[in-house]
């Protein structure tokens, strides 16, 4: 046999020992960190939510601002923001990360946070400053769309739909990360009502939703490719415009949802009236007009408190360089 054709196939074999190897170790790799983050949240439940809240509000305080994704977040603020100082730009950005923290080590108590009762209405942990217009919504006999942002806990409204038993269906974005994604998606479901994972047929699923007369949530403040461009603190992004496309189609109400986060380890629900969206010519709700409605809603809540938005998230990016059919026709009117 020539020397160089053994040495190939022992160097095919090397190759092949060393992928199993590297199959094992990460099997191994992923089970360990499943029973750390298991162990993790089962360890912030068993403190007060205030303390776990506390607790991972003020480690991610000192350590985000150090990560990498941080720059992420600087820059964003810095685009937003130009007339600040660097000093208020790290404090925003110290703010971002405790909030995030606390959004951690809350969620491992979701169950126990919405205390909001219509006989103690400023007493508990939650107060709701339109708690007429959530139950009218939830007793009109009719669907309605809702949207909010990455503000506060935002959570915490899912929660409260379904404590007060509405009959809510949320659109959700799957983590990246397997096992976050598991472990996210048990606490969710045990406290939130049906979840529709983000896909190409989530909208099918959605639209089966308000058929039956469910209220219809979902977060949307994100980068989403293929949607129509919105101005945003003055960049232009693409907006998700499932809401939209939605309203189009079965002319429901539309109202925006928030959580502010309140010293104390308190919260305030609040909800506008339902939107007066614009048409088009022929009547209908005009898709992209109605996206820059809703992120000029949501503009406005995140400059009220810039601290409680989530700027780590690349909601700007680099799509000139590879047009797509959206970028050139933004009527969204498909």
């Amino acid at each position: 046999m020539p020397r160089n054709n053994l040495l190939y196939r022992s160097l095919f074999r090397l190759r092949n020992i060393a992928r199993r190897l590297g199959d094992v170790f990460s099997s191994i790799a992923a089970r360990a960190f499943t029973v750390i983050a298991r162990g993790f949240m089962h360890g912030l439940r068993q403190l007060d939510p205030d303390r776990s809240s506390d607790l991972c509000g003020r480690g991610a305080r000192r350590i985000g601002p150090w990560l990498p994704v941080s720059r992420t977040g600087r820059a964003n603020l810095r685009a937003a923001f130009p007339e600040k100082t660097d000093a208020e730009i790290e404090k925003i950005l110290a703010g971002v990360w405790e909030n995030l923290g606390r959004v951690v080590g809350e969620f491992a108590s979701l169950d126990r946070l919405w205390d909001w009762d219509p006989l103690r209405p400023d007493q508990g942990r939650i107060i709701s400053l339109h708690s007429d217009r959530f139950f009218a919504a939830r007793d009109s006999g009719k669907p309605s769309l809702n949207f909010g942002a990455h503000l506060a806990n935002w959570e915490l409204a899912a929660v409260g739909a379904a404590a007060h038993g509405a009959d809510a269906a949320l659109l959700f974005r799957i983590p990246g990360v397997t096992i976050a994604a598991e472990i996210v998606q048990e606490i969710r479901s045990a406290n939130m009502g049906r979840l529709v994972p983000s896909s190409r047929t989530a909208v099918f699923q959605l639209a089966r939703e308000i058929e039956r007369g469910a209220h219809v949530g979902m977060l949307v403040d994100q980068f989403w490719t293929g949607g129509p461009l919105v101005t945003f603190f003055g960049r232009q992004c693409p907006a998700n415009p499932t809401i939209a496309r939605l309203a189009r189609q079965y002319d429901c109400d539309v109202r925006g949802i928030r959580v502010v986060r309140l010293p104390g380890n308190r919260f305030r629900a609040e909800a506008t009236e339902p939107l007066d969206l614009p048409r088009d010519r022929q009547g209908k709700v005009d898709i992209a007009a109605t996206m820059q409605m809703i992120t000029s809603i949501i503009e406005g809540w995140v400059r009220e408190y810039p601290e409680q938005w989530l700027w780590l998230h690349r909601r700007w990016r680099d799509y000139h360089a590879h047009p797509k059919p959206w970028q050139r026709d933004l009527s969204g009117q498909s």
